[in-house]
């Protein structure tokens, strides 16, 4: 797999895995029993229910473990007035003057629907390593592209806390 992870991404699903083996499993474990119980497996629509939602948890155990042990731990640390990963970054776009803010993360966190855009994506490479009051352009293919004004960084913890802003 060779994703890109900070140390805050494997710390996040170490304890993902910590949480889905020790209450989730017990719990799947638990139901698979308890459906057992009620009699003709073939028959039985609590028993396949309960055994599908053990294996998707230990399917995701699984993943997740992959991910950890095949992943190539990058630095969140960025220089104090540069974009970098764990950055919220508000942008301008030039074409029409409205304003954004997205946080940078890695592949595996990215969600562009909660403002989360990954570093590999056009708008987060563009943006690593610049500063407030750069003009960047956005290559998003051979056709397309668009000029973003960086108007403020900040670098926040995951709970939300504001360690610094420019």
């Amino acid at each position: 797999m060779y994703d890109q992870l900070t140390p805050t991404d494997i710390k996040k699903m170490e304890e993902e895995i910590e949480y889905r083996k020790l209450v989730v499993r017990p719990k799947a474990l638990e139901d698979v029993k308890e459906a057992r119980a009620h009699g003709d497996l073939s028959e039985n629509f609590e028993y396949h229910a309960a055994k599908k939602v053990k294996n998707q948890n230990e399917s995701r155990i699984r993943y997740l473990e992959k991910m950890i042990r095949t992943a190539r731990v990058i630095s969140e640390d960025s220089a104090a007035d540069e974009v970098g990963i764990n950055n919220t970054v508000t942008v301008e776009f030039l074409e029409d003057g409205l304003e954004e803010t997205y946080k940078i993360v890695t592949t595996v966190r990215g969600n562009s629907l909660e403002g989360l855009i990954s570093d590999e994506s056009p708008l987060g490479k563009a943006l690593l390593k610049h500063k407030i009051g750069d003009v960047v352009h956005v290559q998003v293919n051979e056709a397309i592209g668009y000029d973003v004004c960086i108007k403020k960084i900040e670098n926040t913890t995951d709970d939300g806390d504001k360690i610094r802003s420019f």
